[in-house]
């Protein structure tokens, strides 16, 4: 083979070559990307860190935020609805806690207007009524603030016989239904993996006549409590008129006797 023909094959094994190079480089080139979608923002009143149950908000509690409009609550406080928010809740009271990031919602505040937390909180025509209580007589513990209990009336009597050697008459009923504790005077604890309060005393949300019944009742006998179910809540309450026309009759057992006695508010 001649010294032309060596020379023409090396040239087209090194045009080869590169051609082959090319092609493979332009294989891994990436893809451009993708535009990424503009995700549309507004800005939303936030707690700026934990606020608990009662605290008076200051507007260092709180902070605007950036949160994904598609998301943004229509009871969420928009900024560019209430630019002023954080200074116009100043002085408001948290209802419930707040957690930090969370969403101020006003459903979760109420004004003060100078008056304390029980005050601004208890509902129109409401009272805030207190109890005495013990882990036996408030269901050991586990009634929190917010749920609802029946108050139970206990009250012995003598035997009307006036022999000592009969047992006292011991009479129970339900003096108030469906009532909503506020307070209780003691920090929750953990109590079995729960949380429990055990204090002395409760404070209720009662009406002006379940009020004075109470009071009266304190002096009668020995109050209990007993919690209720969630799923209760709706119920008639005792003093309504359909709760009158439910309570009908009980049967009360007298030295082995059974007597019918119709329940008196």
């Amino acid at each position: 083979m001649n010294t032309a023909r060596i020379i023409v094959l090396i040239i087209a094994l090194s045009a080869g070559a590169v051609a082959a190079y090319l092609a493979s480089g332009s294989d891994n080139k990436p893809a451009p990307a993708e535009q990424a979608v503009q995700l549309q923002t507004v800005d939303v009143l936030v707690a700026k860190a934990d606020i608990g149950l009662g605290q008076a908000l200051t507007p260092n509690d709180l902070q605007w935020q950036s949160w994904p409009a598609s998301t943004a609550g229509t009871t969420f406080i928009r900024r560019n609805d209430r630019p002023d928010a954080t200074t116009q809740l100043a002085g408001s009271i948290a209802r419930a806690p707040f957690i930090a990031g969370e969403p101020i919602r006003e459903a979760k505040l109420v004004k003060a207007d100078g008056s304390g937390f029980m005050a601004a909180i208890l509902p129109a025509g409401m009272r805030a009524v207190s109890t005495e209580i013990s882990p036996e007589t408030g269901a050991g513990g586990f009634i929190l603030p917010n749920d609802r209990v029946d108050v139970l009336l206990t009250r012995r009597e003598k035997s009307p016989s006036g022999d000592r050697s009969t047992p006292d008459i011991v009479h129970s009923e339900i003096l108030l239904a469906n009532v909503r504790v506020l307070a209780i005077d003691q920090a929750p604890k953990e109590k079995e993996g729960q949380n429990s309060v055990v204090g002395k005393t409760v404070t209720l949300e009662l009406k002006p006549e379940q009020a004075a019944t109470l009071a009266a009742a304190r002096q009668a006998g020995t109050l209990s409590l007993a919690l209720r179910s969630i799923a209760d809540v709706n119920q008639v309450e005792i003093g309504s008129d359909d709760a009158k026309r439910q309570r009908g009759n009980v049967n009360v057992v007298r030295y082995g006797v059974t007597n019918p006695t119709t329940l008196q508010k």
